[in-house]
């Protein structure tokens, strides 16, 4: 048998589905970045719903007649000999707020900064985020991009990268491709590494040469920014040798590190190179500890992996029973595998039930 081949998850519909999900992502690290909070350990996920709060305040004017009229600031905090921000206090009350799902106070604390200091790209920012998640406001894209414009103008690259990516969705405003890519790439040129990893997703789609090597430039930035998705799209390109040569150290590299970040596809595609030992020292055992994680996360590759671990005894003592719940876990996903299904077929009545009972459990604990 045939145990581990390349994972499908870099195929084509894999990337498809990666330049889905750029649009989407990574905007509590942005945010992060923009007040340069330093934040405890475990903050990373989605805050919890608010509790009750008041009504958010009056928000502050944007200044200008004209959006495109409004000048970097000399005070900005990325203007060249900007002077040191003030009310750092408020800075992290706002931020620390809108951390915690206290998205009304944050709207308070962010609008009050405004007041202070009409120039204030950071509380731009994170009144462009909150109206643009309709988060303690009511949603409303073309507000959020007024804000995240008026931030923009103050050479405010995690604003740039939302208004990429709104413009490309054509939210707030028409649907403009060329502009959203532009907005990124400027984000992207002043170090925002979500704007890097989301504009090389489209440098792949593009498919050109030139697309193509500056994608990895792109996603290299990324990476080295611990932006896992990017990890994991760099190393599939070092594993099939596109935009740079074929490495299969590189690409293990860069999945363990994707992995080691959450990437669920890394997990997988690095517990594969530790299995066939390719571009890694083999060691079934370790391999057998990632794919567990991923295929406990839900991947239905690791799940079929696992089955075959356990049919086998190869990195997991062997255990039919196991085997047989994992490859009902994981054909219930689609992933069906006729050898499993012969490989388990033996098991007496009372094993096949704790097996359908083992795949249920997991498969409710995945929803």
């Amino acid at each position: 048998m045939t145990v581990f081949g390349v994972s499908n998850t870099s195929s084509r519909s894999r990337q498809a589905a990666d330049r889905g999900r750029a649009r989407r992502r990574l905007r509590l690290g942005s945010l992060l970045a923009v007040f340069a909070v330093t934040v405890p350990a475990g903050l990373q996920a989605a805050p919890k719903p608010p509790a009750p709060e008041a009504a958010a305040p009056k928000e502050a004017k944007p200044t200008g007649k004209g959006l495109e009229r409004e000048l970097p600031s000399p005070y900005s905090s990325n203007a060249e000999g900007a002077k040191p921000a003030t009310g750092q206090a408020n800075a992290d009350a706002a931020y620390g707020a809108y951390q915690r799902g206290r998205y009304v106070t944050a709207f308070r604390e962010a609008t009050k900064r405004i007041e202070a200091n009409p120039k204030d790209a950071a509380a731009m920012t994170l009144l462009g985020e909150l109206y643009n998640q309709g988060l303690g406001v009511k949603q409303d894209p073309k507000r959020a991009r007024e804000w995240y414009r008026l931030a923009a103008a103050q050479n405010e690259p995690h604003a740039m990268a939302s208004l990429g990516l709104m413009a490309m969705d054509g939210r707030g405003g028409p649907k403009d491709v060329k502009a959203g890519r532009t907005w990124l790439e400027q984000a992207a040129q002043r170090g925002e590494a979500s704007a890097a990893y989301n504009l090389a997703l489209i440098q792949i789609g593009d498919g050109g040469p030139d697309d193509l090597t500056a994608a990895v430039t792109n996603l290299r930035r990324a990476a080295e920014a611990e932006i896992a998705p990017a990890q994991h799209a760099l190393g599939v390109l070092y594993l099939q040798g596109r935009g740079v040569a074929k490495d299969t150290t590189q690409a293990a590299t860069w999945f363990r590190r994707a992995a080691d970040n959450g990437d669920l596809a890394g997990e997988v595609e690095f517990a594969i190179r530790l299995f066939n030992g390719d571009g890694v020292v083999k060691d079934e055992a370790r391999a057998a500890r990632y794919f567990l994680h991923a295929a406990r996360r839900g991947n239905a590759i690791a799940q079929n992996r696992v089955a075959k671990l356990y049919l086998l005894g190869r990195g997991l003592p062997k255990n039919l029973v196991e085997a047989a719940a994992w490859n009902l876990t994981a054909a219930a996903q689609g992933r069906s595998d006729e050898g499993l299904d012969q490989g388990t077929a033996g098991l007496k009545p009372e094993e096949r039930k704790r097996a359908e009972a083992l795949a249920t459990e997991r498969a409710n604990l995945q929803r």
